[in-house]
């Protein structure tokens, strides 16, 4: 897709492509999450424990790890545009499947749909990223990704708020269908305005220019960037609530909403990332990167000895900003470290190494808690923290 290659095609086209692939990835999120908005119900109805209530959201996540590399190495050989409108469609399959298999309490159904769900959201999230990269230009790169990347924190809101609701007034099983409404949606914005932008950008990469990708340092370098930051969103959102309820012994709701606040500044700092990157820093990413680690490393170290509630919200409101600079930039970054023709090979490793962090980090986090407590784990991921201003400081430079 050249998009930005044909001066005749109008901005304001382009930047609606954007937004309609965004508003999948909405949808995409809000199916993601479903089960865990509506998890006692779900648990009622089926008759399932907790961590079969789990599993439901956590299949959809393992098989984004499994999947996303083969995909990105499918759309560098086909194209991203019409994986997505494809990809659309299986999210709704999985949506209706899982609706019947929820409407009869068959619970290996329902996780069956899944699955399903898992490979298109692996195909989506991908292709979504490859498309809208290229759908502006160069200057507006990381900007335009960093928006896209919003959509992962506002669908998870908005699947949160909605689930129950929607539960309601029609039935648990309704809740994922009606988030994969929500991606056919944006999928009538992005079709349309799409159209004609997809031209190939030159011959598909060879299978062993694709396995380079593989080997390139500087697509490891800002993968590991991605891992690090992911493991750090995750162990606070996965932990945090257990260490103000269970450490501080704050109620179980005043905890949730203190910890709600960290994924929430996502909206903004995926999308003030790139344009920080493209705008302040003429589109060098290392800067962003460093900031992100440098502001969350010294705030981690010191969280246990923070006790009054509006200054843990503080802390959870910069650290979950910071952390979610390099989330955000990090996909525009891995794809200018290669050839055109293999970035969405460097996005899928971008993927795969983030969700392997979100997947360790809470269960790492969680045996060290049981082992030698929160003091530790946080110094522990205060130490990850170090790290990644290692990482950081010698990532490869562009712009």
């Amino acid at each position: 897709m050249t998009g930005p290659s044909t001066p005749s095609t109008p901005a304001w086209r382009r930047w609606t492509a954007v937004l309609g692939v965004s508003l999948v990835s909405v949808g995409l999120a809000a199916y993601e999450i479903a089960p865990a908005s509506v998890a006692p119900i779900v648990r009622d109805s089926l008759g399932v424990g907790p961590a079969a209530t789990g599993l439901l959201v956590g299949v959809v996540f393992g098989t984004i790890v499994i999947a996303s590399l083969p995909a990105g190495v499918v759309l560098d050989r086909t194209g991203s545009r019409a994986a997505i409108a494809v990809a659309v469609l299986a999210l709704v399959l999985a949506g209706v499947w899982g609706l019947r298999a929820g409407e009869r309490g068959d619970f290996q159904s329902l996780l069956a749909s899944r699955v399903l769900g898992g490979l298109a959201s692996a195909v989506i999230w991908n292709a979504g990223i490859d498309v809208v990269s290229r759908l502006v230009t160069e200057r507006n790169r990381a900007t335009a990704v960093g928006l896209f990347t919003a959509s992962g924190p506002l669908g998870f809101a908005l699947g949160q708020a909605a689930g129950p609701l929607v539960a309601g007034r029609a039935g648990w099983p309704v809740v994922s269908p009606a988030a994969a409404g929500i991606a056919v949606v944006g999928l009538a914005v992005f079709w349309p305005a799409s159209r004609g932008l997809d031209r190939s950008t030159g011959a598909p990469p060879s299978l062993r220019a694709v396995a380079a990708v593989l080997r390139t340092p500087a697509v490891l370098h800002v993968a590991a960037l991605g891992f690090l930051a992911y493991s750090l969103y995750l162990f606070l959102n996965g932990l945090g609530p257990s260490y103000l309820t269970e450490g501080l012994g704050l109620g179980l709701g005043r905890s949730g909403l203190l910890v709600a606040a960290f994924p929430a500044t996502g909206i903004l700092a995926r999308t003030a990332s790139g344009l920080a990157s493209d705008r302040l820093f003429g589109g060098r990413r290392r800067p962003v990167v460093l900031l992100s680690f440098l502001v969350a490393a010294p705030v981690l170290l010191v969280f246990t000895r923070l006790a009054a509630v509006p200054v843990l919200l503080a802390a959870l409101l910069l650290v979950g900003f910071a952390v979610q600079l390099t989330l955000g930039l990090s996909y525009a970054y891995v794809q200018e470290v290669v050839t055109p023709n293999v970035r969405a090979t460097a996005v899928a490793v971008q993927t795969s190494a983030g969700l392997a962090g979100a997947a360790l980090a809470p269960v790492v986090g969680g045996a060290v808690v049981d082992a030698a407590g929160y003091e530790v784990a946080f110094l522990l991921v205060g130490g990850v923290a170090l790290v990644g201003i290692g990482v950081a400081w010698w990532a490869p430079a562009t712009g």
